[in-house]
């Protein structure tokens, strides 16, 4: 059977930036696709060190015991965007649900955001706090002067990890409006990244559902970022995934 790759990130540095298709035996899993792209194959260049990846299956995160199908549509995820947070959001406190409509935005998109549009929208009569994380391109990074930030997602896939996150929120800390906006593309110092707007009857709800959104989607959203400096570009490093998301091929038996 033949599954399509795709590389993201540093990754297509790699295996280069075009999709590729790989050979593999009716049944093999995941691990054995890694096994397979780690000693490479007559149409992907050897990649031999895959660890602390994630990988995705039709754009939805799968371990590496999963078994492939004919045509799957297989990721290879480096650590996402990351940013350093080394603190963790506390569990919601007991609340009452609001009484309004709950509402969930996300978007990706390659122009720039309209933070005070996208705040006044999320307002509304019942609402008793509206918390707003507003990421920034600052002008260094690690000591280095910075020019200009590219953003890559795994779009589809995005999307709906980044709906997924809103509602989890919603259910956890009880708050009413979610909004999530990512830029792609290429931004300038000053340009938001990432717009996160939270609003909800009680304030702490907000707070905590806010800050809990941005650690997050930090750690498990596909948006990957190349810093340019003054002196070369790199991909950023990201943070480890959470438990349950990094494969390994170790983790499956080989059947083949």
């Amino acid at each position: 059977m033949q599954v399509q790759v795709i590389p993201f990130g540093v990754l297509k540095d790699w295996l280069g930036p075009s999709p590729a298709t790989v050979e593999l035996p009716e049944g093999a899993s995941v691990a054995e696709l890694l096994e397979r792209l780690r000693t490479g194959t007559s149409t992907v260049r050897m990649v031999p060190d895959l660890r602390g990846i994630a990988v995705s299956v039709n754009a939805e995160y799968a371990p590496a015991a999963q078994i492939l199908c004919e045509g799957d549509e297989v990721g290879l995820l480096p650590p996402v965007s990351g940013g350093t947070s080394r603190g963790t959001a506390r569990p919601a406190e007991p609340l009452e649900a609001s009484s309004g409509e709950s509402t969930v935005v996300v978007a990706l998109t390659r122009e720039r955001i309209d933070t005070e549009k996208m705040v006044s929208v999320a307002k509304s009569d019942e609402d008793g706090a509206v918390v707003v994380f507003d990421g920034i391109v600052r002008n260094h990074s690690r000591g280095r002067r910075t020019l200009h930030l590219d953003y890559e997602a795994y779009e589809e896939m995005a999307l709906r990890q980044m709906r997924e996150l809103a509602i989890r929120a919603q259910e956890r800390f009880r708050v009413r409006q979610v909004a999530i906006i990512h830029r792609l593309g290429r931004l300038e110092i000053g340009e938001t990244s990432v717009l996160i707007v939270v609003a909800s009857a009680h304030r702490t709800a907000a707070f905590e559902a806010c800050r809990w959104l941005i650690d997050t989607l930090k750690q498990t959203v596909p948006i990957w970022k190349r810093e340019t400096f003054a002196d070369g570009a790199v991909w950023a490093p990201g943070e480890p995934f959470p438990n349950g998301l990094a494969v390994d091929a170790a983790e499956a038996p080989r059947e083949h």
